[in-house]
C-alpha cells in the first residue's frame, strides 16, 4: 500500500477540534465524540518520550508526548486515520504504519519525535501486511512482513545497509521480539500447519537458527499455543518470557534459548495469565484474566513473591512498568469510561474536552449450554423487563467480552434496550478446551451457546421474545447472518457489520493469514472439505432468513472482503428478503468518529423501523 507523505506537526488542541456538543446532544453521541487516548508507549532509553493514539481531532491519529515539557503534538493526519505506532528506543523517531484507506497493506513510515517530514522508514521493502517490528538501540531494524504472493518473511536492516531476508515461509509467521542488545530475534510461526498453535524460533540476526520451542505430541507434550512476550530488557540477558497452555489455560514460563532451560512459573492464580517485564528484568508484571475481568500483580523472580497491584474492578486494557517501578495502565468498567492511571498516583493523562457520560454496571449470567456453562454479560436499562434486547456478539472468534466500557453497548441501553454479550465456545479467557471446541462445526457451535443464553434471557424475564436483535461485527457479523438462517424464529432482525457472508468466496479473497486460520478451523480448504464449508456458510441458509437484515461493510476490507458480501446481498434481493446495505470508504471498521456515529444512527433507525421505538432512558 503506497504511503502518502505526511508533514503534520501541529500541537494537540486543548479541546477537540469538533465543536463542543450542545447539552441537547444525546449521551450516546457525546460518548463517541469524547476524546480517548490509548495507553502511551515510551522509549526504552528515553522514557520521558511517549507516543499514543487519540481521536481528539475527530479521527484516530498518532500523537507524541514529551513528559518533561508536557507538550503533545499530533504526528499523523490522514483522512481515514492511523492506528499503529512505535517509538525508537532512543526516542528520536516515531514509526507509524501507512496503509491505504484501512486496507492494512502498506509500509512503515517514520517522523522525528520533535516534528518534521515523514519518510519511508525502510526503503527497499515492498508494501505488505505488517508482521511485527523490532527496533534496536544501534539503529538496527527488524521488519516482519506478510503478503499473499510471498507468504511470511523477516528482514534485518543495519544502519546504512540494504534489507537482508533472514526468514521466509509459506505459512504464517511474525516477529515477536528483538533482544535488548540487538543480537537475537524470536519469531512465532505456524509452519506445522495449525494456525491456532504457534511455535517459537530464536535466530541470530544473520538468520542462523539458535533454538526452537514447540509443544505437540511429537515433542512429548500436549498441543499448546506459544506466545512470546519478549526478551529480558537487560542487555546480554537472552531469557524470553513465554505464555503457554500446557495445563489447559494460559500460563507463563521463562525460556533460555541459548541453554534450552525452561522454567514454568506456577503463580497460583486460577484464570488466564499474561505478563511483561519490569525494566530491571527482576520482576514480571502479570495480567490475570478471569470471567471477563482482570487484575494486575507484581511477581518477584528471585523471591517468588506475588503481590497484587491495587486496581479497581473491571478490565485492564493494557499496562506497563516504568523505570521507577510505577505501573501505568488503561482501565475501564461497564459503567465507567476508560481512564489512564498510574500507581504513582491518580489519573496519568486526561483527554481534552468533555468526559464521556457513564453507563450502567454489567451483571453476570451463567447459563447451562450444550457444551458446558456459558458466561454472558448483561447491561440493562432502568425499569422492569422484559426489554427489547440486543444480543451483541463479539468478533474474533478467539476473543472475549468483558466488564469494560463500550460506547455501542451504552448507546443501546440509552435507547431502551437490554444488551447481552455471550462468551460462546471459541472465546478466550475460559481455558484451552473452551476455545478449542470451535473447530470443524464453526459457527454452529457458537450459535448453540448463543441460543441457550437467548432461551435464558426470555425465561428469566429479561428479554421480550418478539423484540430480540442479533447483532455483531466481524466474526460477530458472521454469526449474525448465520444465526438468521440457522435460527430463523429466534430473532426479530439482524445487524451485521463487516461480516463473513459467503464463506467460500471470502476465503479466496481474504489475506493469506486468515486463509490459514480458516483451514485450521474447518480442517481443510473449500476444495478439500466442501461439505464443512457449506455447513458453516451464511449463504447456505439465506433462503431460511425470515426477518429484515441490515449489513454494513467497508469497501477496502481485507478480512471480510466486499465481494462475498455482495454475493449474499444479491441472493437476498433475488429472494425478496427485506434488507438494507450501508457501504463506507474504510477497511475492517472506521477510525473516523463521525462515521461511527453515522453507522450507529442508521442501526437505530433500522431497528426502530422494524420493531418499534422503545421508551428511552433520559440522555
Amino acid at each position: 500500500m503506497p504511503a502518502p507523505e505526511n508533514t503534520a506537526a501541529d500541537t494537540v488542541e486543548t479541546t477537540p477540534s469538533i465543536a463542543e456538543p450542545a447539552p441537547t446532544v444525546p449521551a450516546w453521541e457525546r460518548r463517541y465524540r469524547a476524546a480517548r487516548i490509548s495507553l502511551p508507549r515510551w522509549a526504552d532509553h528515553a522514557p520521558a518520550k511517549s507516543v499514543f493514539v487519540s481521536n481528539a481531532s475527530g479521527t484516530f491519529e498518532v500523537y507524541a508526548w514529551d513528559r518533561v515539557t508536557g507538550k503533545q503534538r499530533r504526528v499523523t493526519d490522514r483522512p481515514n486515520g492511523t492506528a499503529s505506532a512505535r517509538i525508537s528506543p532512543d526516542g528520536r523517531w516515531i514509526w507509524w504504519f501507512a496503509d491505504t484507506d484501512g486496507d492494512e497493506f502498506g509500509i512503515w513510515m517514520r517522523q522525528p519525535f520533535d516534528g518534521g517530514p515523514d519518510e519511508p522508514a525502510v526503503p527497499g521493502l515492498a508494501p505488505s501486511y505488517p508482521g511485527g517490528l523490532g527496533l534496536a538501540m544501534d539503529g538496527t531494524v527488524v521488519v516482519g512482513r506478510m503478503s499473499d504472493d510471498e507468504g511470511s518473511s523477516i528482514h534485518v536492516v543495519r544502519p546504512g545497509a540494504e534489507p537482508v531476508t533472514v526468514y521466509r515461509h509459506a505459512e504464517s509467521a511474525w516477529l515477536s521480539g528483538l533482544s535488548e542488545d540487538g543480537t537475537h530475534l524470536v519469531i512465532a510461526h505456524n509452519e506445522h500447519g495449525d494456525a491456532m498453535r504457534s511455535s517459537l524460533r530464536v535466530l541470530r540476526l544473520d538468520g542462523t537458527p539458535v533454538a526452537d520451542l514447540h509443544d505437540g505430541p511429537e515433542g512429548g507434550r500436549p498441543d499448546s499455543d506459544l506466545s512470546s512476550m519478549g526478551f529480558s530488557p537487560v542487555a546480554g540477558d537472552q531469557r524470553l518470557l513465554v505464555v503457554h497452555q500446557r495445563r489447559g489455560r494460559d500460563e507463563v514460563l521463562l525460556w533460555e534459548p541459548l541453554t534450552g532451560t525452561e522454567t514454568e512459573l506456577d503463580l497460583g492464580l486460577p484464570g488466564d495469565l499474561s505478563a511483561d517485564w519490569y525494566p530491571d528484568g527482576r520482576a514480571l508484571l502479570v495480567d490475570h484474566e478471569q470471567h471477563g475481568r482482570s487484575e494486575l500483580y507484581r511477581y518477584d523472580l528471585q523471591s517468588g513473591e506475588l503481590a497484587r497491584i491495587d486496581t479497581p474492578p473491571g478490565t485492564i486494557g493494557g499496562s506497563g512498568a516504568r523505570p521507577d517501578g510505577s505501573v501505568e495502565y488503561h482501565w475501564s468498567s461497564g459503567s465507567t469510561p476508560a481512564e489512564l492511571r498510574s500507581t504513582a498516583g491518580g489519573v496519568l493523562l486526561t483527554p481534552p474536552g468533555e468526559r464521556p457520560p457513564g453507563s450502567v454496571p454489567v451483571t453476570d449470567a451463567w447459563v447451562e449450554g450444550p457444551g458446558g456453562r456459558v458466561h454472558a454479560l448483561v447491561s440493562k436499562p432502568v425499569g422492569e423487563g422484559p426489554f427489547p434486547t440486543v444480543f451483541n456478539i463479539h468478533g474474533g472468534p478467539t476473543a472475549h467480552d468483558g466488564d469494560h466500557f463500550a460506547a455501542d453497548v451504552a448507546a443501546w441501553v440509552d435507547h431502551g434496550f437490554a444488551v447481552v454479550r455471550v462468551n460462546y465456545r471459541g472465546s478466550t479467557g475460559y481455558g484451552k478446551e473452551w476455545t478449542d471446541a470451535l473447530r470443524v462445526r464453526i459457527g454452529l457451535i457458537e450459535l448453540e451457546d448463543i441460543g441457550a443464553v437467548r432461551a435464558w434471557a426470555v425465561e428469566s424475564g429479561l428479554a421480550d421474545p418478539e423484540r430480540i436483535v442479533l447483532s455483531g461485527g466481524s466474526w460477530g457479523g458472521y454469526l449474525t447472518l448465520l444465526g438468521l438462517g440457522v435460527q430463523p424464529e429466534a430473532w426479530a432482525l439482524g445487524l451485521a457489520a463487516v461480516p463473513v457472508a459467503d464463506y467460500v468466496t471470502a476465503y479466496h479473497d481474504e489475506m493469506d493469514v486468515l486463509k490459514a486460520m480458516d483451514r485450521t478451523l474447518l480442517g481443510g480448504s473449500p476444495e478439500e472439505v466442501p461439505e464443512r464449508w457449506a455447513a458453516s456458510s451464511p449463504l447456505t441458509y439465506v433462503e431460511q432468513v425470515r426477518v429484515p437484515v441490515y449489513i454494513s461493510a467497508g469497501e477496502n476490507d481485507p478480512r471480510c472482503p466486499i465481494k462475498q458480501i455482495e454475493n449474499y446481498v444479491e441472493r437476498l434481493a433475488q429472494l425478496g428478503k427485506p434488507h438494507e446495505v450501508y457501504r463506507y470508504d474504510a477497511g475492517h471498521g472506521s477510525l473516523v468518529v463521525e462515521e461511527r456515529i453515522r453507522q450507529m444512527r442508521q442501526e437505530f433507525a433500522f431497528v426502530d423501523g422494524v420493531i418499534g421505538l422503545p421508551v428511552r432512558n433520559p440522555a
